[in-house]
C-alpha cells in the first residue's frame, strides 16, 4: 500500500493545549479599552464578570487579568487576529483614552506589535498557514531567556513533560520551541539583554499524561502548589542533570479531567456594530477549513 501521508506531522506530544496567560493589572477599565476595544477580544460572559478579574477570550485561549499590582510577561504573546486594517483602526481609536500609559502599537511586515497600558507586548498576526487553521487564537508565547539556556530548556520539557521540544538557530539567537497544543508553542529565545526579575505571572497548560510529569517534578522538589485533584503548579525550569534553575515562569498545570477543559469560548465579531448590524455575523470562528 502506498504511504500518502506524513503521520508524524500529526503527533502532538503530552501537552495538549495552552489555555491562558495570566498577568495582574491595576485598572479593569483600561484593560477593557486595550483588550476589548483595541485588540477586539471578547470578555468571557459567564465567568469572572465582576471588577476584580477579567477573562478575555481569544479563540480557544484567554488572557486572565486579575486586579492587582501590574505584572509584565518577560517576552511577547503572539495572537492571530483577522483583519489587519480593522485592528489598526481599533488601536488608533483607543490611543487618546490610553494616553499617559505605556500603550503603543506599530506596523511591521508580518504583524502589528502592540504594548498594553502596563508594558505587556502582544504581537498580532493575520491568519497564516504557519499557524494551521487558526483564524483567531494564541499560537505562541515567546520568552526571552539567558544565553546558553535554550538547549537545557528544550531537554526539560522533553524529559519531564514528554513534549517533543527542539532547538533552532537559523543564523540568529538559539531558541527552544516547545509544542503546547495543536498549532501552539512556547518559544524560549536566548537574549543578551538583562532580564527583569520574575514578578509572578503565569501560563496554563493541559496535559494528557498528568501524573507522570507530576512525579518527575516532585522528585526534584519543583512543585510549588497542590491546587486540587485536577491541578498543580511549578515555577522553575531546570537543567535535568544538575537541577539548576534556567528560567522562571509559573506553570498552572491541569489534567484533561479538569472541569474547564475544552470549555467552549464565545468570540464576538468586533466589526459588528449597532449601526451596521447584520444578523448571523455576531461571532467569529476560531478556525476555518483550508481552501482546497
Amino acid at each position: 500500500m502506498e504511504h500518502l501521508f506524513d503521520r508524524a506531522a500529526e503527533d502532538l506530544g503530552n501537552v495538549v493545549a495552552l489555555e491562558h496567560v495570566n498577568t495582574r493589572i491595576p485598572d479593569q477599565r483600561l484593560a477593557t479599552l486595550f483588550y476589548m476595544s483595541g485588540l477586539g477580544l471578547t470578555r468571557d460572559p459567564f465567568l469572572m464578570t465582576s471588577v476584580d478579574n477579567m477573562w478575555a477570550n481569544v479563540g480557544k485561549s484567554q488572557f486572565h487579568l486579575p486586579t492587582g499590582k501590574p505584572q509584565v510577561l518577560r517576552g511577547v504573546v503572539g495572537l492571530v487576529v483577522p483583519g489587519r486594517e480593522a485592528l489598526l483602526r481599533r488601536l488608533a481609536a483607543v490611543r487618546q483614552p490610553l494616553e499617559g500609559t505605556r500603550f503603543s502599537f506599530a506596523e511591521h511586515d508580518g504583524c502589528v506589535e502592540t504594548v498594553s497600558p502596563w508594558g505587556n507586548r502582544i504581537r498580532c498576526h493575520e491568519p497564516d498557514p504557519r499557524f494551521g487553521r487558526v483564524t483567531l487564537g494564541m499560537p505562541y508565547v515567546e520568552f526571552a531567556v539567558p544565553p546558553g539556556t535554550a538547549a537545557g530548556i528544550a531537554r526539560f520539557y522533553d524529559e519531564i513533560f514528554s513534549a517533543p521540544a527542539r532547538v533552532e538557530e537559523n543564523g540568529g539567537a538559539p531558541k527552544a520551541i516547545v509544542p503546547v497544543g495543536a498549532d501552539q508553542s512556547f518559544i524560549f529565545r536566548e537574549s543578551e539583554d538583562e532580564l527583569p526579575d520574575f514578578d509572578g505571572h503565569h501560563v496554563q497548560v493541559y496535559l494528557a499524561d498528568f501524573s507522570r510529569p507530576y512525579r518527575r517534578l516532585i522528585e526534584r522538589g519543583l512543585v510549588t502548589e497542590e491546587s486540587d485533584q485536577h491541578q498543580y503548579r511549578f515555577v522553575d525550569i531546570v537543567d535535568v542533570d544538575s537541577n539548576r534553575a534556567l528560567f522562571a515562569i509559573e506553570h498552572e498545570v491541569r489534567s484533561m479531567r479538569h472541569p474547564l477543559y475544552a470549555r467552549p469560548q464565545v468570540n464576538r465579531n468586533p466589526e459588528q456594530t449597532n449601526r451596521s448590524f447584520a444578523p448571523g455575523h455576531e461571532e467569529l470562528s476560531a478556525s476555518l477549513p483550508i481552501d482546497g
